[in-house]
This record gives C-alpha cells, sequence and structure tokens, in this order.
C-alpha cells in the first residue's frame, strides 16, 4: 500500500556461524506472512522529542554479513546521533512540506519526493545481518583491528533505542574504503608539522541518509548503497519474479518437499538475470524432455509427467533447457553449454534484398 506526508582469526569467527549462513532462522520476526505496514512520517514526527536521549549502539557489517560490537569512547557516542539520525529526519520532515511520498521499491523508480520502500523480509543478505541481534547477539564480537581488518568490514549499522520507543530501529550505511586509513601509510598534520599517523586505522561515517530498517520494512534513501551493501535490486529481482510465475503457468514441475523455484534461485545472480531475459513457453515440455534425454542431461518427468526439480542443479538445468543453452557439436557429437549467445545477422550483398538472404542461427 502506497503511503503519503583478513586474516585467519577474522575468518575463523566468521565460518562459526552455520545457522545464519545462507538462511534466515525462523524466529527473526520478520516474515512476508505477518508483515505490518510501518507509518515513516509518524515515526519521524514521535522522533523529533527523543533525538536528544537515543542510545545508538554501533556494529560492523563484514564482507560475510557478519556483525562485529564496537567499543567507543563517550566522546565519539555523542557524534553517532547527528551522524546517523539527523539528516534522515531532516529528510522525511522537510519532505512532508514538498509533498514527499513512499512508494514500493519494487515498483516505483528513484525520482524527486519519492522514498522508496520495501520489506527487510525480500532482502536476504539485510535478513541475515538483522539476525544476528535478533536471535545470536551474545554470539557478536568485539572488533579488533589486529583480529578481524577494518578494510574487511563493508558497512555500518546502527541500533538506535529510547526507553519511551517500543522497539529500536536501525541504520545502516556502506563503509566507503576511500573514507578509511590504515595507520601504517598515514601522516597526520599538526601545526605546520607532517608527522606520522599513530592509529592502527581511521574512517570517516557517511552522514547522508541511505538505509533505515523500521519495523519490518526497510526504507530506501538510495538505491546504489541498498545494492552495494546487500547485494540487492529489486527491479531485477522483481522482473525475475514475474518470470516465475509465468514458468509455473506453463510448465508442469514437481518440487522437493519445502522447494519452489524462488528459494532455489535466490542468491544465484547468474540464474536471475537469464530469468529476467527468458522468453517463456518458446519451448514446451515435452521439447525440454527430449532434449534433455538426447544430451543426457538427467532432466526426468514423475509418473504424471511433471518435470522433477529437486535441487539448485536441477533448477539451473531446467531453466538452461528453456534457454536453448545446451548443443550438440554436429561436426565432434561433443555437447556443450552456452555461456554466451548472440544471434548471427544476415549478410546483405548489394543488390540482394533481405527476403532473398538465408539467416545462419
Amino acid at each position: 500500500m502506497d503511503t503519503n506526508a583478513s586474516n585467519s582469526v577474522s575468518n575463523a569467527v566468521e565460518v562459526a556461524q552455520p545457522a545464519l549462513t545462507g538462511s534466515v532462522v525462523p524466529d527473526d520476526g520478520y516474515s512476508l506472512d505477518n508483515y505490518v505496514e510501518t507509518d515513516v512520517f509518524a515515526w519521524a514526527n514521535n522522533l523529533v522529542q527523543y533525538k536528544d536521549e537515543l542510545k545508538v549502539e554501533l556494529f560492523f557489517i563484514s564482507k560475510n554479513y557478519v556483525l562485529y560490537k564496537t567499543n567507543l569512547a563517550e566522546g565519539i557516542k555523542k557524534q553517532l546521533e547527528p551522524i546517523f539520525v539527523d539528516e534522515m529526519l531532516e529528510y522525511i520532515l522537510e519532505g512532508v512540506d514538498k509533498g514527499l511520498i513512499v512508494r514500493g521499491f519494487e515498483k516505483a523508480e528513484a525520482e524527486e519526493h519519492v522514498l522508496q520502500r520495501t520489506q527487510v523480509a525480500k532482502v536476504e543478505k539485510l535478513r541475515e545481518t538483522l539476525g544476528w541481534l535478533r536471535t545470536q547477539e551474545h554470539e557478536i564480537v568485539l572488533f579488533k583491528e589486529d583480529e578481524h581488518d577494518i578494510n574487511h568490514m563493508k558497512g555500518v549499522l546502527a541500533r538506535v533505542s529510547h526507553p519511551e520507543i517500543k522497539e529500536p530501529f536501525y541504520v545502516a550505511k556502506v563503509l566507503p574504503k576511500s573514507q578509511v586509513m590504515k595507520g601504517r601509510t598515514g601522516w597526520m598534520l599538526r601545526g605546520d608539522k607532517f608527522i606520522p599517523f599513530d592509529a592502527d586505522a581511521a574512517l570517516r561515517l557517511p552522514t547522508d541518509p541511505q538505509l533505515l530498517v523500521l519495523g519490518q520494512d526497510l526504507y530506501v534513501f538510495s538505491q546504489p548503497k541498498l545494492k552495494s551493501l546487500f547485494g540487492y535490486d529489486a527491479k531485477e529481482q522483481a522482473v525475475a519474479e514475474s518470470k516465475i510465475r509465468e514458468i509455473e503457468e506453463t510448465y508442469r514441475l514437481s518440487f522437493g518437499e519445502g522447494l519452489g523455484i524462488q528459494n532455489l534461485v535466490k542468491d544465484k545472480k547468474a540464474l536471475v538475470k537469464k530469468l529476467q531475459k527468458l522468453e517463456v513457453g518458446k519451448i514446451t515440455q515435452e521439447q525440454i524432455l527430449q532434449q534433455s534425454e538426447d544430451l543426457d542431461l538427467g532432466v526426468m518427468p514423475d509418473d504424471s509427467g511433471a518435470i522433477i526439480i529437486m535441487d539448485d542443479k536441477d533448477i539451473t538445468k531446467f531453466i538452461n533447457l528453456m534457454n536453448e543453452d545446451y548443443m550438440e557439436s554436429p561436426v565432434t557429437g561433443e555437447r556443450y553449454e552456452i555461456i554466451k549467445k548472440r544471434l548471427l545477422k544476415p549478410e546483405k550483398d548489394e543488390g540482394d534484398s533481405l527476403a532473398d538472404i538465408p539467416i545462419n542461427v
């Protein structure tokens, strides 16, 4: 509904959390089934009165979406609210007078006076990251530069709370590599003299609003930041979901228990991109099964004739067969998977009409 107004130590830590990598715990509070829409304008108006009393806790997000606690001096803690809250609140509250509206991220292009929104449940890597706080906070370790390396961190996550606010909200930002300085390569200017940089590392956090998690909603102030930090492109995903519906309506498929096309292609960027360009129905079910038999690919029907899909390998073969990505050489008999195809255009000789020229495929 639209609404208005690297080192071995760090690797060891990150491997030891199988409950969250690649899957989402069922009780993390984010689900498409129990979704409740939020009102970012009412939230912003209410937050103003508590703005100077907010508790802000800062976490690093690693390249593997593992969270690390940070140990902050008191002086730095006072800087967190201006960095993570001020510009975001200003954007929302001033936007009301300018006609700012909220639209579904999958349906709206980025444009002036439009704040885009999607559901946390749809952004797998964000949901995985937040799962650490919701289900395994006791396992989050303290960030130490000599163990975890600031260059291995791709973003920061702020958890913001107040006793009078029912539940915390979260602000995520990309950590630009240009804003990170390692101790051994840095200089400091003190007075009129350059001296060696005497810290392990330094960083400067961006103040621009990027991503806000409010309840089960994700408010997207910057599409590129969402894609950069959590690898989610809503437009690509929406097209892929549309293709999946077409496939399910066109072909008879038999899945293993708990499986479907959506969860089998999740996080497989190559398949998602291929789905977007796929011409569904060009190849019939019978042709898919016949080609699989001819090329010995192992795509089989069940007793009712439905194509059996048991895992991600099966769905990859099925999509490739629909896209005509397999061939057998008429010369050598060797079988190939085609990685990239380019349709051959007819060569036109001077004086010939296109109707007289055969097309080589």
